[in-house]
This record gives structure tokens, C-alpha cells and sequence, in this order.
């Protein structure tokens, strides 16, 4: 089991970000990040759909999700800088359109959105050590 890790801080910024046709969801929130001078954030509620998914499950399994329209139910997670670079980590659920559900982490570079995606995102400015 990873370390745990506390972390005081505080909120600042709220961001309403659209995602835009055929770009990586996990990139691109990154980069409304980046674009906007968060450091860090906190992905506080999306609505939208992906062309395709692929989540990597607890065990490590990756699970691929197609269809004309793959819907998300929830989306949750981070975004850091990691040795200079913002990286975001995001978790959730997505449905294909047979209804059944899926879940895992979001892997980078491979879940386009659909038409478009809103992100609510919350800047986590951490306490100086």
C-alpha cells in the first residue's frame, strides 16, 4: 500500500474549462491547468462524453470502451507538477451504450472526448513546508 502523505493547504481559484472534439481528456485538463497558472488542482465535477475510453483497473488491467458515444458518470481526481511537468490523475466511471459500467484511472493520451466536455476545477495551493 503507497505511503500516505497529508498535505495543509488551501483552495483558490475556481475554473470552468471546456475540453474541446478529439483531444485527450486527461491532456487537456493539464493544460487548462497550466494555461490558467494553477500549480495544482482539484477536479470538482464534469459532464460529457468520449469517442473511446481505456481505464486501467486496481489490478492493473486495462479496459478498452468503444462505441459512437462512451458517457461518463463521474470523473474525479488531481493535477500536479511532477518534476516540473503537470500530470493529472484522474478516476471514474463510464458507460458504453449497452448501459454496462466500467471503471479505473484514466489512461493518459488514449480517452478523445466525444463533442465536448466541462471540467469544474478547484486550485490547491499547498502551505509552504
Amino acid at each position: 500500500m503507497p505511503e500516505a502523505r497529508i498535505e495543509r493547504g488551501h483552495t483558490g481559484r475556481l475554473l470552468y474549462g471546456r475540453v474541446r472534439p478529439n483531444e485527450d481528456l486527461v491532456g487537456a485538463i493539464a493544460d487548462l491547468c497550466r494555461d490558467n497558472g494553477f500549480a495544482a488542482a482539484l477536479v470538482r465535477g464534469s459532464l460529457g462524453s468520449l469517442t473511446e475510453a481505456v481505464l486501467e483497473t486496481a489490478g492493473g488491467r486495462q479496459v478498452h470502451v468503444t462505441g459512437a458515444a462512451v458517457e461518463t458518470l463521474s470523473l474525479g481526481g488531481e493535477v500536479r507538477t511532477e518534476a516540473g511537468v503537470l500530470q493529472a490523475h484522474l478516476s471514474g466511471t463510464v458507460s458504453d451504450a449497452e448501459g454496462r459500467v466500467f471503471g479505473g484511472r484514466f489512461v493518459p493520451g488514449r480517452n478523445p472526448v466525444c463533442v465536448t466536455f466541462e471540467v469544474a476545477l478547484e486550485e490547491w495551493i499547498a502551505d509552504a513546508p
